[in-house]
């Protein structure tokens, strides 16, 4: 059975920075956002239930989602984030245990940007959030996804709050370290996480 750590964190607070220091080291990663884009392509189930919910506006010329569209639309509804999240959480959900079923390492990764708002920590052994400040994250999210100060607000309050993540942390990383500090601080976690590994091992043998 794969010991499984959880790294969590809210919307550019750097869970992808961080996932890639761990990649670094050959750390088997499992990523939700990853399975959660996989689900939704062209051809798969849940686009064409979405298609038929919203209509052809949430597609590109392409036939691919547009997801600034989409993203628009179910923060101005409540009820079509709902009826979305019903869909997709269960799909993606499923995936991701395959996926953690086919992992031969000792441990992986797991990366979860809603593991507080869909109680999901429950399936981790342990638990890193990936801690920053709220005005470095509205910083960061307007300059990665070109939106305004008041989109990235509503998007960072629809979250858990960062208390609520650091209540369930069993290891807290500070992004507002500098890169080396943020990598010798992986390094120490992997050293952490194989022992913890080995020994979750024998205990199910």
């Amino acid at each position: 059975m794969t010991y499984i750590v959880a790294l969590t964190g809210g919307i550019a607070s750097g869970k992808s920075t961080v996932a890639n220091l761990f990649a670094e080291h050959q750390v088997d990663i499992i990523d939700a956002d990853v399975i959660a884009r996989e689900v939704v392509e062209p051809g798969q189930p849940a686009l064409q239930a979405m298609t038929t919910y919203f209509g052809n506006q949430i597609l590109l010329e392409n036939g691919s989602l547009n997801r600034k569209h989409l993203r628009t639309i179910i923060f101005s509804d409540p009820e079509h984030k709902q009826w979305l999240n019903q869909l997709l959480h269960p799909l993606i959900q499923q995936r991701t245990l395959q996926k953690i079923a086919q992992c031969s390492a000792e441990w992986c990764l797991w990366v979860v940007p809603l593991l507080v708002e869909n109680r999901l920590h429950s399936l981790a052994q342990r638990v890193i959030v990936v801690d920053s400040d709220e005005d470095r994250q509205i910083e960061r999210v307007c300059q990665r996804d070109h939106i305004t100060k008041s989109e990235a607000i509503a998007i960072i309050q629809s979250q858990a709050t960062r208390q609520q993540r650091l209540a369930i942390a069993d290891d807290i990383i500070d992004n507002n370290l500098p890169q080396s500090a943020l990598a010798e601080k992986v390094a120490q976690l992997i050293l952490t996480y194989n022992q913890l590994a080995s020994e979750y091992k024998g205990r199910n043998l």
